[in-house]
């Protein structure tokens, strides 16, 4: 008889400390001598699996048998096994829904694979869709664990994930480097920063970056996002800053913010799985324009105000010590659920890094099947950490 295999794949956006999860989760299973087959770009090709074409399953081009090469590549940037946005449960609206043959279709696709490559386990790395998407397959009644992977730091059930302060360290060096330009030049920057629905990452990039304000959707919670309201807010900051003989600043905002927008700034562009590409609509540059009208027409002068996205620079950066540490923990707790049977779980770990497993019914609604966000909560310590660190002009 064939010896069962675990599977495991990364999906979405690249994050730093990637290689750290696969690399220690792969050991982990090779240390107990179970074969452990990496995936290539993620869901892209098992969606479309099928038993009676033999090309559509290729060893060392759809997916490979991990080995001694995952020993050197904890400190590695990028993906080993590569990443793709594909999503199989895009169709799944509703648990009635995966009874829909042509629905489920690709997700059933997956499972068929997996079985065809006798794996008996698949860990899926990723973010909120993919976390759906395990869950899908689950319900199935296929054995998934699931370990969180997103910069944005949004996610439900864990304190912090990979990547995410590895990112912040990348935004503070630039962040930092666009503020001496804009002080030898007496300029603004107003830096659109990754996050998708939360601030965590825009936040913490503008503390250890030494913005002057810093806003996300969390800021906007209780009432609309008026560009032109938010622009002369901007405006009065310059000014007071002006009164102070300081006549530069860096602004941080959210790409979030652009769901926020009026009808006619709204992003429109959507990626080739249905995704709304957020940064399309260049709110940084948007406020930058305006704030730049509005300054003009408060004092009769120009003033140099530059719009600049940052965001692919940070998730393939190389990590730092921290994201290793807890990339591997993660990795190895992969190993650990697998251990004690506990399928259909995420990991997460504990102030101590010590490792738990938390069921996904904890994790997703199940009315909607989405997951749920973790936001920085109004009145938390580290959004008034935010506020007590941003510029406020004078009443």
């Amino acid at each position: 008889m064939e010896r069962k295999k675990v599977g495991l794949l990364f999906s979405g956006g690249p994050a730093p400390a990637a290689n750290s999860v696969i690399s220690s989760l792969t050991l982990s299973f090779l240390n107990e001598n179970i074969p452990v087959v990496g995936f290539m770009k993620g869901f892209e090709f098992l969606e479309k699996f099928d038993r009676h074409d033999p090309l559509s399953l290729l060893p060392d081009y759809h997916y490979k048998m991990l080995g001694a090469e995952v020993t050197k590549i904890r400190h590695g940037s990028g993906v080993i096994i590569k990443t793709s946005r594909a999503n199989p449960g895009k169709l799944i609206k509703s648990k009635e829904d995966l009874k829909d043959e042509r629905k489920a279709k690709p997700l059933l696709n997956i499972i068929d694979a997996l079985k065809y490559l006798n794996i008996e386990v698949l860990f899926t790395i990723g973010g909120d869709d993919t976390l759906k998407t395990a869950n899908f397959l689950r319900l199935l009644g296929f054995p998934v664990i699931h370990i969180p992977k997103t910069i944005d730091n949004d996610y439900y059930g864990i304190a912090w994930t990979f990547g995410y302060w590895s990112a912040v360290d990348v935004y503070r060096k630039l962040l930092l480097n666009l503020r001496a330009d804009a002080e030898a030049t007496d300029a603004y920057y107003i830096v659109e920063i990754m996050g998708r629905k939360s601030g965590w990452l825009t936040y913490a990039a503008g503390i250890a970056g030494e913005a002057v304000m810093m806003l996300s959707t969390e800021d906007f919670q209780d009432q609309d996002f008026n560009i032109d309201d938010v622009a002369e807010r901007i405006v009065e900051v310059i000014l007071q800053r002006e009164r102070e003989h300081k006549l530069y600043g860096v602004v941080c905002v959210s790409e979030g913010l652009a769901e926020k927008l009026p009808l006619e700034f709204k992003p429109k562009k959507k990626d080739k799985h249905g995704n709304i590409i957020y940064g399309a609509a260049e709110i940084g540059k948007l406020l930058a324009e305006r704030v730049a009208l509005k300054y003009r027409d408060r004092t009769g002068k120009n003033k140099k105000v530059v719009g600049k996205q940052i965001g692919y620079e940070t998730r393939s950066a190389p990590p730092i010590s921290f994201d290793i540490v807890l990339g591997s923990m993660l990795g190895y707790g992969g190993y650990i659920l697998y251990k004690k049977k506990m399928f259909g779980h995420m990991v997460s770990v504990t102030d101590n890094f010590d490792i738990k497993g938390i069921p996904f019914d904890e994790l997703i609604d199940p009315e909607t099947l989405l997951t749920k966000i973790r936001f920085v909560s109004k009145g938390s310590d580290f959004y008034n950490l935010k506020e007590a660190l941003s510029y406020k002009p004078f009443e």
